[in-house]
Order: C-alpha cells, then structure tokens, then sequence
C-alpha cells in the first residue's frame, strides 16, 4: 500500500481517537454515600449539523431516572405567556419616542429577548439539547423536573430594574448592530469541546460593565439551585439536572459549587 494511503489511515485512525475521547459538558456527581446525580450543559438552541450529541449525552440519560431542565417545559409555556403581558407597557406609554408600533410598545428587557430569538441566527429551539432530551423522556415515560417554578424563572426578568432593563437590551442590540454573531458560534464551539469555562467567560464578558445582571442572570440561579440538587442527590433516584453551558462554568458553575460541598465530580 502506498505510504501516502497509510498516513491518511493513520491520520484516520488518530482523528477519531481524539474525538472519542474529547469531554463533553456532561458529570457525574457521587455523594459520599454513592449516590449519584448527573449535570449537562446545554445550548439552548442549536443547527441540525450539530448533531449527533456527545454520546456522554445519551450515557447519562439511560442511567438517570428522571430528567431535569431549567424550568418544567408546562410551566415555561405558561411563563413565557406571561411575560409576553408583562413585556409590554401599559396603553399609552411606550419605549422613549420610537416610531416603529411593532417594537415601541414593549419593554427594554424583553426587546432583548426577541434580539436573542434563536430563528435570527440560524439556530432553532426545537434543535436544543434540552428539546431532544425531552423528546427522549416523553418516549421513555420519564418524569420531567424544572430547577425553577415558572414564578421564579419569570422573576428573572420581572424584577429588573429601568436600568438593568435597558442595560440588558443594549448588551444585546450593540453586538446585533455591529453585525456580530461570533458570540452565539464561539458559545458553541466551546461546549461542543466539552469546555464550559469558556462558555461562562465568553457569557460574564458580555455583562461585564453591569456585574448586578450577571449575577442575577447566572450566579445567584446556581447557588440557588444548589440545595434542591442536593435534594435530588439525597432522593434515592438518579436525576439528569440539564442547564445552560454558563451555568456549568468558572468559579461559581454549578460542579465547583458542588465540589465544594464535598461531592466527587467527574466530567465525562
């Protein structure tokens, strides 16, 4: 066979030796007394080139009783219906004097919402790993858990104040102006790579002139989170918790906050 032949099935071999072998923004969390939870990170929207999923996905799906997203998908429709109200202002007022009647009649926060629509950046909802894990569950007849009531996750943006509105359209609408969509693509490329302190960085960066939202958005949900994984740990079942790559990440990421309270964490 010619060397040029045996290089190429080498270089093959070796390629799918590494991505074999690459982690993925998936643990496993063992308490001291062998009970074990399993965590994801998960883009919320994705292309359908992305698939398929890392397999550890899939690994920690089968061995888990139950599944758990950020919000239970019943309680998010109804959320999301009432933020739709609660995103736009009251008859007669409006954003500043903006002449579009489409957009001047909602709030700043949730302005930023609709910037952050996955359809505008050639992704889709449905392509989500949580949308194909809940797919997986409703086959499986598994339960389906949120880390937050729909009150709670609507809190989020409810509580917001004027400037923390407006300040949170304008870290989204500043980067859609300049044409940039690099921080969707280089969010993802980070957790395809299993890399989910990349993912927290790339996220705290955006809102690095405004600490108070990312702290609102990201690290006060994590420790907030922290007891009721406890709770699952503590259960006797094996629950798969599936949230935001960000979440997974950096000092203040879900693994090390559990890390700290003594439980082995594994990525895999």
């Amino acid at each position: 066979m010619p060397l040029a032949c045996w290089r190429l099935i080498i270089a093959a071999v070796l390629l799918s030796i590494t991505s074999y072998g690459r982690a993925a923004c998936v643990w496993k969390v063992t308490s001291k007394t062998g009970n074990v939870l399993f965590l994801a990170g998960s883009i919320h929207a994705l292309r359908s080139t992305d698939y398929p999923l890392p397999s550890a996905y899939n690994r920690a799906f089968d061995a888990s009783e139950r599944l758990v997203c950020e919000v239970d998908p019943k309680a998010l429709i109804e959320s999301s219906k009432g933020l739709l109200k609660a995103g736009e202002y009251p008859k007669g007022d409006k954003l500043m004097e903006v002449p579009e009647n489409k957009f001047a009649r909602y709030r700043p926060w949730f302005l930023s919402l609709m910037l952050q629509e996955p359809s505008l950046h050639g992704m889709s909802e449905t392509l989500g790993v949580e949308e194909f894990l809940l797919q997986r569950a409703h086959a499986n007849a598994k339960p389906v858990l949120g880390l937050e009531s729909a009150r709670e996750h609507a809190d989020i943006f409810l509580g917001l104040s004027d400037r923390q509105s407006e300040a949170m359209l304008l870290i989204m609408f500043i980067p859609a102006q300049r044409g940039s969509g690099s921080a969707g693509d280089a969010l993802a490329d980070a957790w395809r790579r299993g890399d989910a302190d990349t993912d927290t960085r790339i996220f705290m960066d955006g809102f690095r002139d405004f600490p108070s939202l990312a702290d609102r958005l990201l690290t006060n949900r994590n420790r907030k989170w922290i007891p009721k994984i406890e709770g699952y740990l503590r259960s006797g079942k094996t629950y798969f918790v599936v949230a935001g790559a960000a979440h997974m990440g950096g000092p203040n990421g879900v693994p090390v906050l559990l890390r700290q309270r003594g439980y082995r964490i594994e990525q895999l």
